[in-house]
């Protein structure tokens, strides 16, 4: 929870320095502008044309602000409202309410008789035969480069070195 409230208070201070429009003279629709951004703010729907909101569930600047705009100075507490019930206190207490069941040590566990004499093997696995590879295989979208193949210097020609020369009369 403190998380939470620690990137709320950064999105907070990210926001203070957001200019907000409401266009349509709607209530909950905004445009909001910042340093080469322009986002689309519908505070009904709880939505922010950078999708941040969409992807994490939290509240992205643009939305701060915007929150900001339309509630001034009543704008302390309900910008909780616009947040997911997941990062509230309640959510947190019913997902830990249950008892969480501690395993007890090895020596106080019991298990029958049986169980106790049987000795797992290892899995089979075949091992393969020769040096491991050790570069990884290229997938189908990658390019693959090409390799720069030998070329002798005094013909000219590529694919061989002086010592596998054909027209190599001094040596």
């Amino acid at each position: 929870m403190v998380l939470a409230a620690k990137k709320l208070q950064e999105k907070n201070d990210q926001g203070d320095s957001l200019y907000v429009e409401n266009v349509n003279g709607d209530d909950n629709q905004f445009t909001v502008f910042g340093v080469g951004v322009t986002a689309y703010v519908n505070l009904l729907e709880k939505s922010c044309s950078c999708r941040e909101y969409y992807l994490m569930k939290t509240h992205c600047a643009h939305v701060i602000a915007a929150s900001r705009s339309k509630h001034d100075n009543a704008y302390g507490m309900i910008i909780y409202e616009y947040f997911l019930p997941l990062y509230k206190v309640e959510a947190y207490i019913l997902a830990y309410m249950d008892s969480i069941n501690v395993v007890p040590l090895e020596s106080e566990w019991c298990a029958p008789e049986e169980l106790h004499n049987v000795k797992i093997l290892p899995p089979l696995v075949d091992t393969k035969l020769g040096r491991k590879r050790i570069k990884r295989v290229k997938g189908v979208g990658e390019n693959v480069k090409s390799k720069r193949r030998n070329k002798y210097s005094i013909c000219k020609k590529n694919r061989h070195k002086r010592s596998t020369c054909v027209n190599n009369n001094k040596s």
